[in-house]
């Protein structure tokens, strides 16, 4: 019978959070401006207002220009590059980051760098830099995360294991040499339902994909238990069938290879440009987990297993959400409708 948890204690959480790519708004709720003009990005410790101030020369930056600032990008750049003050500076943020983290329910850290450079040299110097730092302030084990398995091979070896094994983000058929670096440093890993050129269409190709990365992981000398199946979410606006093909690969590859295996993978990716993200995320959740999913790359600040296993399925807004993701509401005509009529509160 297939694995369906009915508790959020049996639920893996692979907190999100501390990646190069994340965005406040220059001027927004957390993006204060001086009164010299200068900027930073503001936070909240024990009632106390802190600031990360924004360093000269991320003005230039595509992303400022853009109205954005990546405040995990320049925390990692200040922790790393700054001068004493600098480097406590961004040092505090992250720890902030990793304490929230870790309070909201994380029992791994996904660190990702991949934004913090153009260059490689650089990207893995943050990455080790991280590592070590997280490392220093956390309960919990890392999560390295990269799309160059060069930057994984350097954060793996920069942890020393304090916190348990790490995990490594990610094996996929177009990268099986992350299997034997994950052997290497006895780490468990997400295996990605990506084929060598490209992503999935539909539950099928995905479930072929999984089979044929979990073979050579297997033979290997992985164990099932140490293994974390992403089967790859897609937003919901771009095509109401996406839903649907992730529940239903969820299923497929539930009963098709185990309950040993864990299925995790980035669940906020399907409420991608949808209003009241944290409800179709819940609901999402909800489904995800119905189907067999035991795990998820989430921030657990904003997503809850918890919340989601109690949704109240007779409310307006968790209908909407249910039908939207069961791909029963084109363009999402009938969800927008409602969160314009403020039916979604």
């Amino acid at each position: 019978m297939p694995r369906v948890i009915d508790s959020p204690d049996q639920f893996t959480v692979l907190g999100e959070n501390i990646h190069a790519t994340r965005v406040v708004r220059r001027g927004g709720v957390r993006g204060h401006v001086f009164e010299n003009g200068t900027e930073a990005i503001t936070y909240t410790v024990g009632g106390a207002r802190r600031y990360v101030h924004v360093p000269e020369h991320f003005t230039t930056t595509q992303p400022y220009e853009q109205g954005n600032l990546k405040h995990f990008m320049i925390a990692m750049w200040k922790g790393l590059h700054g001068d004493a003050d600098e480097s406590a500076e961004g040092c505090a943020y992250i720890k902030y980051e990793v304490d929230r983290q870790i309070n909201a329910g994380a029992h791994y850290l996904d660190l990702n760098v991949d934004e913090s450079s153009y260059r490689l040299a650089e990207q893995k110097e943050s990455m080790a830099w991280l590592v070590k730092f997280v490392e220093s302030v956390s309960s919990v084990p890392p999560s390295v995360d990269s799309s160059n398995t060069e930057i994984i091979e350097i954060g793996l070896s920069a942890y020393s294991g304090t916190q348990g094994r790490p995990l490594l983000n990610s094996i996929a058929l177009e990268r099986p040499e992350a299997i034997d670096m994950a052997i290497k440093h006895n780490a468990r890993a997400v295996v990605m339902a990506s084929n060598e050129v490209g992503m999935p269409d539909g539950a099928g190709e995905r479930v072929e994909n999984v089979g044929r990365i979990l073979e050579m992981a297997l033979s290997k000398g992985m164990a099932r238990e140490d293994i974390f199946v992403d089967p790859l979410y897609f937003p919901i606006a771009v095509d109401a069938n996406y839903g649907m093909h992730a529940f239903d690969a969820i299923e497929q590859i539930r009963a098709e290879f185990g309950n040993e295996i864990h299925i995790a993978g980035g669940m906020s990716n399907v409420s991608f440009g949808i209003p009241k993200r944290r409800l179709v995320n819940d609901v999402f959740l909800y489904l995800a987990i119905q189907a067999g999913a035991d795990s998820g790359i989430i921030d657990p600040i904003t997503t809850s297993a918890e919340r989601a296993l109690n949704i109240d399925l007779e409310s307006k807004p968790v209908k909407l959400a249910l039908d939207l993701l069961h791909g029963n509401d084109d363009f999402a005509m009938n969800y927008i409708t409602a969160f314009r009529a403020g039916d979604l509160d």
